[in-house]
Parts: C-alpha cells; structure tokens; sequence
C-alpha cells in the first residue's frame, strides 16, 4: 500500500525559510508527477508546485522565485525548499504523487493518485 509520509512542517517567521519532505513508501509503481499542495483556513486547496519525471517544474504564481521543488527519485522524495516566507503561506502543506503501474505483459497500466496526510506551516509576521 502506498503510503505518503510529509515533515518539515512548524512555526516560522516572516522571511524564514522551511523544507518539507514527503517520502513515499510501499510504491510499485513508476512515480511520474510529484508536486505540493496547499489548503489555507477558509480557503480552497491550491497548486503550489509540481515537477514531472523528468524534472519539469511548475510553480503558483505566489511562489515563484521564492519556493524550489525537487525529487530524488532513488529516495523516492519530494522535497520543497520555501524561502522568504510570509503570512501567506499558511496553509496545511500536501504531498500528492502520480503513479504509473503496469498491470499485464502486454503493458496495460493504471493511473493513480496519492495524498498525504499533511503538514502545518505556520507563518508570523
């Protein structure tokens, strides 16, 4: 069963920085799109970034240049460095995952999609 393990989440100020982690386990599959997203208080979840297999990333127009998504594919991670943060980017973080899996000889395969459980990231100004 494939499982979404997230950390780095906590309390930061106004211009701090964070990392988060997500780590998935128990994936038999092909890990294709890996990406973060954001659900703030009252408010709709949000896109924050995403990166494909083959390193394409994509970004909010509220992060940009201020926030770096990267994998690591042989840890099967996905990380997002968040600079210069702001009151803004509070929000319960999420890591969401695409897996590719092959399910006959033949090469016939599903598509699925994984959440984690999600991670505080609390901004002060």
């Amino acid at each position: 069963q494939v499982q979404l393990v997230e950390s780095g989440g906590g309390l930061a100020r106004a211009g701090e920085s964070l990392t988060l982690s997500c780590v998935v386990s128990g994936n038999r599959g092909r890990l294709n799109a890996m990406g973060w997203y954001r659900q703030a208080p009252g408010k709709e979840r949000e896109l924050v970034a995403n990166i494909n297999s083959a390193g394409t990333t994509n970004y909010a127009d509220s992060v940009k240049g201020r926030f770096t998504i990267s994998r690591d594919n042989a840890m099967n991670t996905v990380y997002l460095r968040m600079n210069s943060l702001n009151v803004q980017d509070t929000a319960v973080y999420y890591c969401n995952v695409h897996v590719r899996v092959i399910v006959n000889v033949e090469g016939a395969y599903v598509d699925r999609e994984y959440w984690g459980k999600g991670t505080l990231v609390t901004v002060s100004s």
